[in-house]
């Protein structure tokens, strides 16, 4: 008798603690700037003015993953885009990754298999790459991510997360692997380089989940068909990543309507907003063209900003599907030492002074757990 009570308690304890791991979720933000801002000396404050190292902040407001984004080799990208924050090579990654760790967070790793940006508009092949036939990229890509996580490991470093490609709807490594996702062609060339890329994520971190992330998600159309063209190549992934920015991706009753056909169409499958962020300023933005460029749902402002980030996160915590957000670049600082040329403004802290922005206590209010 006293076995099966033991068992039974087992059972409930077991249950219980596989229903809190289930129920976990992840939110920060891609802060792969950060160590150029701190060692330039910019300072972070929160909104009553008190001086605070970036992560100690996060940390203790409950963030609890940081994404870091990685090219292969950035110092052969325009200098335009070098300018703009394209530097993130393994040898700038891998202290920043274990601050990270120290701190007690987990990690997001973003290959974004190129030299330079990749996004909708360019994927380009990297430089060293460039005499690999459109076959042999797959063995690039592979023998790259593979290389890369060893090194990481070697260093104590173990990524909870991993995306395979940065926003890659239209394909990656262009033009070998480059999609329409509302056609059939050249498929087999785009999932069999992401296919080598999970490949070498589950032999080297098994335990790591595999995002695969999209940027499309203003047509719901598109993103269904994008993702049932990896069910149907059979492409191993865990998690549904997607960029959410209103001013391309349309209002946030649209996002919620896309997560729930997701959620639906895949229900094996988690779903995480890797990429959000929305202006409270143009000052110094030398993109945009009018004071109000974007406003369409909410105002170029600090209050602007905060609305949007209070609509997003109150519709985010109801999806019982979505287990995680990310600000992208939520560290610009240009309060005391410059690093950008020209401003963006998508930040959580005010580029004059350095505190925090209302839109930050607004973030901070996604549950840490599932509805």
């Amino acid at each position: 008798m006293k076995n099966y009570i033991f068992l039974f308690i087992l059972f409930l304890y077991s249950f219980y603690f596989s229903s809190t791991i289930k129920a976990q979720k992840y939110f920060g933000g891609d802060a792969s700037m950060l160590p150029t801002y701190e060692k330039q000396g910019n300072i972070y404050y929160t909104e009553k003015g008190k001086a605070m190292p970036f992560l100690d902040m996060v940390k203790e407001s409950g963030w609890n993953t940081i994404r870091v984004r990685l090219f292969v080799e950035p110092q052969y990208a325009p200098q335009a885009h070098q300018d703009e924050g394209v530097i993130q090579d393994l040898a700038y990654i891998i202290p920043f990754c274990q601050q990270i760790q120290d701190k007690g967070m987990d990690i997001m790793l973003d290959f974004h298999y190129s030299d330079t940006w990749a996004d909708p508009g360019k994927q380009f092949i990297p430089k060293s790459w460039l005499k690999a036939s459109k076959d042999a990229l797959a063995d690039s890509v592979y023998n790259y991510t593979k290389r890369s996580l060893i090194t990481l490991k070697n260093y104590g470093i173990t990524p909870k997360f991993i995306q395979v490609g940065n926003e890659i709807t239209f394909g990656m490594l262009w033009p070998a692997g480059k999609v329409n996702p509302l056609e059939n062609d050249n498929w087999d060339y785009l999932t069999q380089y992401i296919r080598s890329g999970s490949k070498a994520c589950r032999e080297i971190c098994p335990q790591s989940k595999i995002i695969i992330h999209t940027e499309h998600a203003q047509q719901l159309k598109t993103t269904l068909s994008y993702y049932n063209h990896l069910k149907e190549y059979g492409v191993d992934y865990d998690i549904i990543g997607l960029s959410y920015y209103p001013m391309w991706h349309g209002s946030i009753p649209h996002l919620r309507r896309v997560l729930n056909a997701l959620s639906d169409q895949y229900p094996d499958k988690k779903i995480m907003i890797t990429e959000t962020a929305f202006y409270y300023s143009h000052q110094k933005d030398q993109w945009a063209k009018s004071a109000n460029q974007y406003g369409q749902y909410y105002s170029i402002t600090p209050k602007g900003q905060a609305k949007f980030t209070r609509k997003l996160i109150t519709m985010l915590n109801k999806q019982h599907n979505v287990i995680g957000v990310f600000w992208w670049f939520p560290e610009e600082n240009e309060s005391k030492y410059p690093v950008l040329k020209g401003w963006i403004n998508r930040g959580l802290f005010d580029n004059n002074n350095g505190k925090a922005l209302p839109a930050f206590y607004e973030f901070i209010k996604y549950k840490k757990s599932l509805p």
